[in-house]
């Protein structure tokens, strides 16, 4: 009975059900449509890929790898620019001065400072992303996002409908609504993804300007005018430090930033082109993620639906069967009549 003594109308108790049956099926719904809306069937498989393809280089050692590979290229272009180009210049035969006998290499150390530059920044960019890449590589694979929307769509869809057709059926689909939405809820706060989605926004945002067809072409572009510059230490300055008088451990001695440069440029090469390959790769693969809705989003497509879920299985009541079968909303009974009692 209600405060007045009054039992609750049945029929008003059928109404906010059929209500509340009405807007959970609009709620399942919502979440199976919700993937085929934003294209997640066709976009979140390339963002799978692309967090995969960028795992091998995502590594604190891996950067400082090329850290140091920066490093030692422009060491050993600023060497071969000032104390190899005055020891060359001193030991001339000719008047040439060194840019004029190595147009090659003169042409590669102007363009270097601007190389130098964009490399140097790039790899600080990435860099400094390494920790919101791990915190996005920590969720559940992105292949399987549009499925965390699809399949408690289409329980909670299922179950609001049976309802519609067997009323009786209601209180064991209630207590599966409520089942679903906790889940629902809980879920963002098991993947921790309050925390690891506005990190990945954070990484979306600074590959923005890196994962473009334009910059990547343009640092391709580096790797072909770094390959010049190598070149003409390699197969012309070095050989003229030799033919000088000098020996190849003299060489070495006297003019270290050249000969590392000179030993390790291909594995420098070899360490630096794949993570270009990756970049270039997975242009169209950043593009497909970025235009989902922003990451720290996501963890409110599942929280507000659970809640909406819970909400409406509870606002929708109870029932409770007579022995006569028919239903009856729990709290209402049948009233004694005590007229003619003495």
């Amino acid at each position: 009975m209600n405060a007045a003594g009054t039992p609750p109308d049945p029929a008003r108790q059928t109404r906010r059900r059929l209500r509340s049956l009405g807007a959970l099926a609009a709620v399942g719904a919502a979440l199976v449509l919700m993937p085929f809306a934003f294209g997640m069937f066709d976009k979140t498989p390339k963002g799978a890929v692309m967090i995969e393809q960028f795992k091998p280089f995502m590594t604190t050692s891996r950067l400082d790898g090329y850290q140091s590979d920066l490093r030692e290229i422009n060491a050993g272009v600023h060497q071969s620019a000032t104390s190899v180009a005055a020891y060359l210049d001193a030991h001339a035969s000719d008047d040439k001065s060194f840019d004029a006998s190595y147009p090659a290499f003169a042409g590669f150390e102007r363009q270097w400072p601007g190389i130098d530059s964009k490399m140097t920044g790039l790899v600080d960019q990435v860099q400094g992303n390494l920790g919101n890449y791990l915190a996005v590589a920590a969720l559940p694979s992105f292949t399987l996002f549009p499925w965390f929307f699809v399949i408690p769509g289409v329980i909670i869809l299922g179950f609001a409908l049976a309802s519609l057709v067997w009323p009786r059926r209601w209180t064991s689909a209630r207590c599966v609504f409520v089942v679903v939405g906790v889940g629902l809820i809980a879920a963002p706060g098991i993947f921790q993804m309050f925390q690891r989605a506005p990190a990945g926004g954070q990484m979306m945002t600074a590959f923005k300007t890196i994962e473009t067809t334009e910059n990547v072409r343009q640092i391709q572009g580096f790797f072909i005018d770094m390959a010049e510059g190598q070149g003409a230490i390699r197969l012309e300055i070095v050989p003229k430090l030799e033919n000088s008088g000098l020996t190849s451990t003299q060489v070495a001695s006297k003019f270290p930033a050249v000969a590392t440069l000179d030993a390790r440029w291909v594995h420098i090469l070899n360490d630096m082109t794949p993570m270009i390959g990756a970049m270039s790769d997975n242009v169209a693969n950043y593009q497909a993620i970025a235009s989902l809705p922003p990451f720290p989003l996501f963890p409110w497509f599942f929280v507000l639906p659970g809640l909406l879920v819970v909400g409406l299985a509870i606002a929708g009541g109870s029932v409770r069967r007579r022995e006569d079968g028919q239903e009856v909303a729990e709290g209402s009974r049948s009233v004694p009549n005590y007229q003619g009692v003495p």
